[in-house]
């Protein structure tokens, strides 16, 4: 039999994740049907994730599949490789609620877990000056969307919540003043799929060479001189 992760830079699958074939289907084969396998899952990641508000209270996640999604989320880039974000762990359900009434959004004291995420630009500050605030912004983003899609990608879902009291998040995590507060991330088992709201056509957001240029110019292509 041949394993599929023979084709990855992975070690050898010892759970159910593991697809194998017999050795005549070809390894060409093989790998065709793994590329395609890799290119609809991360698309059905992308179209999966949502906004989750409704969660299991009887259902709490693995702890381990929260640190792989947070490990997800250092990975995005950094400008100058400067790293910025902090990524406080909040189980403690005492300060689950005090986050929720902080937020004003009761759904996020039925979870199990709660992501801040913070960040600290003054090393980027030293680096970039007055671009730090927007590297910071631009950081936080990415990390946080890396992990938004690999909580989806592992069974699990949450909410990007922008909108709470930073005075009182601040006090209840004694986070810093220097400190910014950049969102909080519930997760959960979602008992029941939120209804997905409609994204912008991909044409109504597009300009092509330039702002406000909505049809796209066509350039001959040149012949080759002969």
């Amino acid at each position: 039999m041949i394993c599929l992760r023979d084709f990855l830079d992975a070690p050898k699958c010892t759970t159910h994740q593991c697809v194998q074939f017999e050795p005549h289907f070809g390894h060409q084969n093989i790998f065709i049907l793994l590329l395609l396998k890799i290119i609809m899952e991360f698309d059905s990641v992308i179209n999966k994730r949502h906004s989750a508000r409704i969660f299991k209270e009887t259902k709490k996640p693995d702890y381990q599949d929260i640190m792989t999604a947070i490990d997800c989320a250092v990975k995005a880039p950094n400008a100058g490789n400067l790293p910025c974000l902090k990524y406080i762990l909040v189980s403690d359900k005492k300060l689950i609620n005090e986050l929720a009434e902080a937020c004003q959004q009761d759904f996020i004291s039925k979870v199990s877990y709660i992501i801040v995420v913070c960040t600290d630009k003054k090393f980027l500050e030293k680096s970039y000056y007055e671009r730090a605030d927007m590297y910071t912004r631009q950081q936080a983003g990415a990390a946080i969307e890396n992990f938004l899609l690999k909580i989806v990608d592992l069974g699990l879902a949450s909410c990007w919540v922008g909108a709470f009291s930073d005075e009182t998040v601040r006090r209840i995590l004694t986070i810093p003043d220097d400190i910014q507060i950049e969102a909080l991330l519930p997760i959960g088992y979602e008992i029941e799929k939120t209804e997905k709201k409609m994204k912008p056509s991909l044409q109504s957001t597009m300009y092509y060479d330039g702002w406000g240029i909505t049809k796209r110019t066509m350039t001959p292509r040149k012949m080759p001189e002969t």
